[in-house]
């Protein structure tokens, strides 16, 4: 048996923690290491734990998830972070997104599905679908539209034009397997490429090569 799924929930809500811990605990193949009542707590106990997953609430007091996230993410080898939040438009989720978290959860998302979206990220798939990315970006003002255009597209002239053609799908959600037959290559070939793009472009995942996508107006 592989070994089970480390998560670490962040909220200052002790009620939400406790509902998060019993539906974590249900499982087999989960395993909650921690929970934290504000993000000044996260980096110790991600030090001490390490986690594969960080459930983290955006508004807390002293450390919101955002900056925590933000932090989290320009480490080496940082867990995989989701968000979690009562509002399925808003700005700061948006932010935590492009800074690397894998995606958000409202907090009424139902058992089952909260832990199969762990279970997703944790094996390194985006739980946020390019439909539900537009929905949000065009529900959130963003009065620095055309300069992200400009980046994005000259982030996306750093890539081979092989590269480009598989970001490009990932921006439109297609899978690994999806690109591979859309481009005659194998799955193997399409995680390469999705590898060294994330490398060259300095992005943390798939999420983030979506929006950067999105951002450059080549997701229709």
């Amino acid at each position: 048996m592989s070994d089970p799924i480390r998560v670490l929930i962040v909220d200052d809500d002790a009620l939400v923690r406790a509902g998060l811990s019993m539906i974590l605990g249900g499982t087999d193949d989960l395993c909650l290491v921690g929970e934290a009542g504000d993000g000044d707590e996260v980096p110790a106990l991600v030090a001490e734990h390490r986690p594969d997953v960080v459930l983290m609430d955006i508004r807390m007091p002293r450390l919101d998830g955002l900056e925590a996230t933000e932090r989290l993410r320009a480490g080496t080898s940082p867990p995989e972070v989701v968000i979690l939040t009562t509002f399925h438009a808003d700005a700061q989720v948006l932010r935590a997104l492009r800074a690397g978290a894998a995606g958000f959860l409202l907090k009424d998302t139902p058992p089952g599905d909260l832990v199969g979206a762990v279970r997703r990220v944790a094996a390194g798939e985006p739980i946020l679908s390019p439909v539900v990315t537009r929905q949000l970006i065009a529900h959130v003002s963003d009065p620095w539209a055309d300069d992200r255009k400009d980046r994005a597209r000259a982030v996306l002239g750093r890539l081979s034009e092989r590269e480009r053609e598989v970001a490009l799908a990932v921006g439109q959600g297609r899978s690994n397997a999806e690109i591979g037959t859309e481009l005659f290559m194998s799955v193997a070939t399409v995680k390469a490429h999705v590898s060294r793009s994330l490398t060259k472009m300095e992005l943390n995942n798939r999420v983030q090569i979506a929006l950067v996508v999105h951002d450059a107006g080549y997701d229709q």
